[in-house]
This record gives structure tokens, C-alpha cells and sequence, in this order.
């Protein structure tokens, strides 16, 4: 197969796979979605959505959030770790909301990226998923596949995200980063890995990847 048609090859089975796809942290607006994105690093989508609740349910704004205070904060998010430094950045990035923004997260990814606790990542997926704003947030599983199906050098996420919106289409980019999330996750996983489910690996994988996975299966 051609580069073209590899990239042709991903898009049509994930379309067939994901024609809805559904977007993995519960959320209601652009603030609710940061929080939870925030809350993630690091931690499951699934650990997230069991404590949002919990935490929205008392301040599902930066208004009310800013009555909160950090340890009130850190005391319910704790269960998806990291809780002294997410605390912090909640309540940091909600008083600046407040003070700069009246309260709504702006449209930008240098305003986001300034935020306490939000990196590259967190904004991508705020401007992707809220702001339908073309971006490619790299997770994980992203990272994975990307190197899997030998579309990206797996160095680091800022090269894999480099390839990624170098060889799919921009109109593309915030479907696709969340099919390959599905994708990921269903067919495969980091563990776990079964390559006959794997259909796009299993037809356009890395080499090395597919003679590795064999090996392993044999010892």
C-alpha cells in the first residue's frame, strides 16, 4: 500500500467502526469539559466521570468553584491522583476566568495554554471537543497507533501530533483523534493486544511491530 492509501485504509474503517462517536468525558459546556480534561491527566476517562459528578454537583462554574477551596477541592478529586496540583490549577484557572474572561473559557489556545495545570494536550482537546476548532490532541492511544500502523517515529507526542496533521485531512482531525482513541482502546489496547481483531494493524502495521507481537505470542 501507498501512504495515501494506508491513510485512506484508516479513515474508511474507523468511519465504518465509529460512524457516531461519542465524546469520552461527560460534560455540559466548555468549563465542565476543561475541568474534566484537567481532572485526566495521568488518570482514566472512566475514574473522571465517577468524581465529576461529585465535584459539579457543588460547582459546575467558576463562580461557585472559586467558593470552594483548594483542599475543599482536593478532598473530592483525589481518587484520580495528582489531587494537589488539579486542585490548585481548578481553582487557579477559575479565578482567571472570572477576572479576564467573565467567566467563559475563551476560544484560544494561548489563553488556554496560560492556565495553571493545562498544557497542550488539555487545550487541544478543549478547542477540538467544545469549539469544534480543528485540532489533534495526542493521547496514549493516539501515540500508539500512530506508531503501530507506521504513520508517525514514536520519538514523543509533539512529533506524533506533527504527523498526524500532516497526513489527515484538517476537516477530519477532531473525529479522527477520538475514532482512534474507540479504536484504540476496543482493537488495540496496550495490553491485551489481540492482532487478528486489529484490522488496521493487521493490514498496514509496522513490521517490526507484527513480528514483535508473534514473538511474544510464542514464548
Amino acid at each position: 500500500m501507498t501512504k495515501e492509501e494506508k491513510v485512506n485504509f484508516v479513515i474508511n474503517t474507523l468511519n465504518e467502526l465509529y460512524p457516531e462517536i461519542p465524546i469520552p468525558l461527560n460534560h455540559k459546556d466548555p468549563y465542565t469539559l476543561l475541568i474534566a480534561v484537567l481532572m485526566s491527566a495521568q488518570s482514566t476517562d472512566v475514574r473522571v466521570n465517577q468524581i465529576t459528578p461529585k465535584l459539579f454537583e457543588l460547582a459546575d462554574n467558576p463562580y461557585d468553584m472559586v467558593k470552594l477551596s483548594i483542599e475543599d477541592i482536593r478532598d473530592i478529586i483525589k481518587p484520580v491522583g495528582l489531587s494537589p496540583m488539579k486542585s490548585k490549577g481548578i481553582y487557579g484557572l477559575s479565578k482567571i476566568l472570572i477576572e479576564k474572561y467573565n467567566g467563559e473559557v475563551p476560544q484560544s489556545f494561548e489563553a488556554l495554554e496560560s492556565f495553571p495545570s493545562v498544557g497542550h494536550k488539555t487545550a487541544s482537546v478543549v478547542m477540538s471537543q467544545a469549539f469544534g476548532i480543528p485540532a489533534f490532541p495526542v493521547d496514549t492511544h493516539i501515540h500508539r497507533l500512530m506508531y503501530r500502523w507506521n504513520l508517525s517515529n514514536g520519538k514523543n507526542v509533539v512529533q506524533t501530533e506533527r504527523d498526524a496533521k500532516r497526513i489527515f485531512p484538517k476537516d477530519l482531525w477532531n473525529d479522527l483523534h477520538l475514532q482512534i482513541i474507540w479504536y484504540g482502546r476496543e482493537y488495540s489496547p496496550a495490553r491485551g493486544w489481540d492482532l487478528e481483531k486489529d484490522i488496521i494493524t493487521k493490514t498496514i502495521g509496522r513490521k517490526s511491530v507484527i513480528k514483535e507481537y508473534h514473538k511474544l505470542k510464542k514464548s
